[in-house]
């Protein structure tokens, strides 16, 4: 026979009690089938565990060693339970998000926000990368979710859109260009000085494409791995940069400069990998996700 939890109980209610009736009438069994199951206990042991000869029934030296272990266990299997059960209901949790670098300027800190102040007791682990090393990540189980763009994707990770975000030329607001009164000729970029994030980006790809597009080779004069560090160099700078519009609007001292034609536009998504057990904190962050999007009038991303 194998040891089952309810041996555990019966045991540990006799040894209370030091009385087969009282422990039986506690745990609402028959007295004949709480020393039968006793009986099977010990046999399954091969040692007795109760000594029945007083007046009371108390446990053996061997039963006392073998009782602590019961309770210990029986502690451990109600703790587990509660975990279970908090982790379901998200009193606590944990969430692994991989972002690229855009979203650490202006999505993280407000997704941040709403989940601690819908779930305090999850807790949230940031990282920064780029599209081609979170999906990587997703896929060997270091990430549970990622913020990144649409688009081709390796295989098992799957894509959700959440929303449409838009680009566009970025400078300080003494720049010769903040002014003007009609779009900028995307060839005039030719003689701008430019801070660009570093080609390893999914952004900085988006925008050298858009440059190869119409024969424009800018004069790039820096490359940063952070957006908050573009958005300091472009203030204190002559230099123009492109960033999302969404950044651009949290930055005052920022003036966008809107281009003739604009940059094409690209879906933000939420990245995951395909059979992959989706736990509570997941779900719900993608929950809060989906409610900030809408809260905050991003343009919908297309189906």
């Amino acid at each position: 026979m194998a040891l089952e939890l309810r041996h555990l109980r019966y045991l540990l209610a006799v040894a209370e009690h030091g009385n087969f009736t009282r422990a039986a009438e506690e745990l609402h069994i028959s007295q004949p089938t709480l020393s039968q199951q006793i009986r099977q206990l010990e046999r399954t042991l091969g040692t007795q565990l109760l000594d029945r000869t007083g007046r009371t029934v108390r446990l053996t030296d061997v039963g006392q060693a073998f009782a602590g272990h019961a309770r210990g266990a029986l502690r451990d299997l109600a703790a587990a339970e509660q975990a279970v059960h908090d982790v379901q209901d998200l009193s606590r949790g944990q969430l692994r998000l991989a972002v690229t670098p855009t979203f650490t300027a202006y999505l993280v800190g407000p997704l941040t926000a709403e989940l601690h102040a819908r779930h305090p007791g999850v807790t949230l682990a940031v990282r920064e990368t780029t599209q081609d090393r979170i999906e990587t990540g997703l896929l060997a189980d270091e990430f549970d979710l990622g913020i990144a763009f649409r688009g081709r994707h390796l295989p098992g990770i799957t894509a959700t859109p959440l929303y449409t975000e838009t680009l566009t030329l970025v400078t300080g607001a003494r720049h010769p260009t903040a002014d003007l009164a009609a779009p900028l000729p995307a060839r005039e970029l030719t003689h701008q000085h430019l801070a660009l994030l570093s080609g390893d980006f999914a952004t900085r790809s988006h925008i050298d494409g858009y440059l190869a597009q119409h024969g424009v080779r800018p004069r790039i004069t820096v490359e940063s791995n952070s957006v908050q560090a573009l958005t300091e160099v472009v203030q204190r700078t002559p230099l123009a940069t492109v960033l999302p519009d969404a950044v651009t609007h949290d930055h005052p001292r920022l003036s966008p400069v809107p281009l003739d034609p604009p940059l094409p536009p690209r879906t933000v998504a939420l990245l995951e990998r395909g059979e992959a057990y989706r736990s509570a904190a997941a779900r719900a962050f993608t929950r809060i996700a989906g409610d900030l999007v809408h809260t905050r009038g991003y343009a919908p991303a297309p189906q």
